[in-house]
């Protein structure tokens, strides 16, 4: 038969036992993840960017002489390494002439 103390004593191990069990439990409790909501009526921005990059991806091999399409690549390309969006110049119209952009190799 147990005697007196050695009831104690499991009584006190038990215990210690659940006050561990229970320290675990409140640590590792992690709070709930913020719900963000969005409205169907709001778009994101990307969503201009992503038209525009399957636009380009039609042209085929056309997009690398669209100056637009050299753009938008370009943009999502920064979005891809975390540098800020910007927001993406108008298209020009087909037919239309494109800006000059002076060359930065012949600059003297």
């Amino acid at each position: 038969m147990l005697g007196r103390s050695e009831i104690f004593r499991a009584a006190a191990i038990v215990a210690l036992v659940a006050v561990f069990i229970a320290t675990l439990v409140a640590v590792n409790r992690r709070p709930p993840a913020p719900v963000v909501e969005t409205s169907p009526t709001s778009k994101p921005a990307s969503d201009d960017l992503s038209a525009e990059l399957r636009r380009c991806s039609a042209l085929g091999p056309q997009d690398a002489e669209d100056p637009h399409c050299v753009a938008v690549w370009e943009e999502n390309r920064q979005r891809f390494f975390g540098r800020p969006a910007r927001p993406l110049s108008p298209q020009t119209p087909p037919g239309a002439a494109a800006p000059a952009t002076p060359s930065t190799g012949d600059a003297r």
